[in-house]
């Protein structure tokens, strides 16, 4: 048998015992979360404030990893203490890093390199520096200059875990060259990148001419979509983009000559020329106009939700068919509250097809199906609501008219008066399949909050945890549950952020109780 086919079959024959070692890890992993969350879950256990750190610079929190000072210094929460991971040397204001994405090894993967097989840390820098670091060490792994004729900004991905899109800020241009009409016709460029090892798949820009009155463009699951001043959102194949308009392919680390400079793709001071340019507006795979561009698609069978394209429509939601633009049965939702934010939906996170929509006083979680007898149609219905706990009351206004008379009159709160509960956050526990909701109360001068789990399928109310900190309703929050964790980001004014870390408490008695009730 010769190297290479030997070489193959025993890759294939790892991949395979690989697998084998990973469905086992499933069951058992799945075995573990189990215990965890009827531990969590438990009357009887509590989540301590076990710490509790106040910066000057955003805090970010990752999946048991805090990073302070624009990501240069990491801390684990998953000690009983957090502890620190390490702290990057110091740097200048242009090297910080401004935006980065966690990636995980997955399993089951053969990988070039050892330190491949270890969690990363993918960063953007302020002077276009694309960096692999090691999420246990600080270690840079990787680097890739981006360019230096436009000012990248944004990390998201496009697949999870396999490719990355690192968008530019948006070009103004200046108001002299906005007049003189001598600006760049290019609003904003999208570099998009395959995960370890990275490979460049290309550098695409918008530009105005082609995409006329474009607003902005983001890249999600292979699919480019485009947002106009009308409120028009398009959606193209980014695959089809790729193979129509890109002039050159370039590969990282091989020479290249670009407008008579000649230089090393992904090195500096050479960078990454931008490679595809559409010269022809390409056609849409679908469009649709909706307020503010807002436009998601989830569901099952593939639905979206808009809202129509007219102010007055604010807060009234359509969900609809993606693949022939019908209007589902009771898919117009609109929420009765009168509040001072307003409600907001999204498909729920857990791919069960479900939907979202949570107002100041109210989580509905709302299903799609069948329509009987008509399986062509689909309706929306109630699968259940989570409601705040409240009092039904009413403030009375009294007014004393010029005659001395005392005129009362009835006056309904806001639904998101401060006085009463009120929902600020819902997110999704996947692995221990549990909805979070922050309620706050005003009381007195200061709002307090508890964060609440329910299960994810009938809406039961299983557990409630008081957050010590006082919640001003006027600075911005961030909650995070992440199994046994829950961690608090605050961001008050003058830039002053605050970090509350709890974690879970219970009694090693009653932890047996669980296990064996789990078994």
């Amino acid at each position: 048998m010769g190297r290479t086919r030997k070489a193959n079959v025993c890759r294939r024959l790892s991949r395979r015992a690989l697998g084998f070692y990973a469905r086992d890890a499933g069951v058992v992993q799945r075995t573990n979360l189990g215990i965890l969350r009827a531990l969590v879950c438990q009357e009887s256990t509590k989540f301590k404030n076990v710490w509790t750190t106040h910066s000057k610079s955003p805090i970010a929190y990752e999946r048991g990893r805090i990073y302070f000072d624009n990501y240069r210094c990491c801390v684990s929460s998953v000690a009983s203490e957090p502890r620190k991971l390490y702290e990057m040397p110091k740097c200048s204001k242009s090297e910080k890093i401004e935006d980065a994405l966690l990636w995980e090894c997955p399993v089951g993967d053969i990988l070039p390199d050892p330190s491949d097989y270890k969690s990363s840390l993918i960063a953007l820098t302020a002077h276009n520096w694309l960096l692999r670091i090691s999420a246990t060490t600080g270690e840079v792994l990787e680097k890739i200059y981006l360019a230096s004729y436009c000012k990248f900004r944004y990390l998201s991905w496009d697949t999870p875990q396999e490719v990355i899109a690192v968008k530019s800020a948006q070009n103004k241009g200046s108001a002299a060259a906005r007049q003189a009409g001598t600006s760049s016709p290019v609003l904003l460029y999208l570099a998009v990148f395959r995960v370890l090892p990275f490979s460049l798949v290309g550098i695409l820009e918008i530009n105005k001419k082609v995409f006329e009155n474009v607003t902005d463009a983001t890249l999600s699951h292979g699919i480019l979509i485009v947002m106009y001043s009308s409120g028009l959102v398009r959606l193209y194949s980014f695959q089809a983009i790729i193979e129509q308009f890109m002039q050159q392919k370039l590969d990282l680390g091989c020479a290249c000559s670009q407008g008579g400079t000649t230089g090393t793709v992904g090195e500096a001071p050479f960078g990454i020329p931008c490679n595809v340019k559409i010269t022809d507006s390409p056609p849409p795979l679908f469009e649709v106009s909706s307020l503010e561009n807002a436009f998601q698609i989830g569901g099952h069978p593939w639905h979206y939700i808009i809202t129509p394209n007219k102010k007055k429509q604010k807060g009234v939601f359509h969900i609809c068919a993606l693949k022939d633009n019908s209007l589902a049965k009771n898919g117009i939702q609109e929420m009765e509250c009168c509040s001072l934010e307003s409600d907001w939906i999204y498909f729920h996170p857990d791919a069960s097809g479900r939907i979202i929509h949570v107002g100041p006083n109210q989580v509905k979680v709302l299903k799609l199906s069948e329509v009987e007898n008509d399986s062509s149609q689909h309706q929306i219905s109630e699968d259940f609501v989570i409601w705040a706990k409240r009092e039904d009351r009413k403030e009375n206004l009294i007014t004393v008219t010029a005659s001395g008379r005392v005129v009362k009159r009835n006056v309904s709160l806001l639904d998101d008066d401060p006085e009463q509960e009120t929902f600020k956050i819902v997110d999704y526990e996947d692995e221990l399949d549990l909805l979070s909701v922050v309620a706050v109360t005003q009381i007195d001068a200061e709002g307090k909050a508890h964060l609440d789990f329910h299960c994810n399928e009938y809406g039961t109310l299983l557990k409630s945890i008081p957050l010590v900190e006082s919640w001003d309703v006027t600075y911005s929050h961030e909650v995070y549950f992440d199994r046994d964790l829950v961690l608090h980001i605050e961001q008050k004014p003058n830039r002053v952020f605050s970090c509350y870390v709890y974690q879970m408490v219970c009694d090693p008695g009653e932890e047996e109780e669980a296990v064996n009730r789990s078994g």
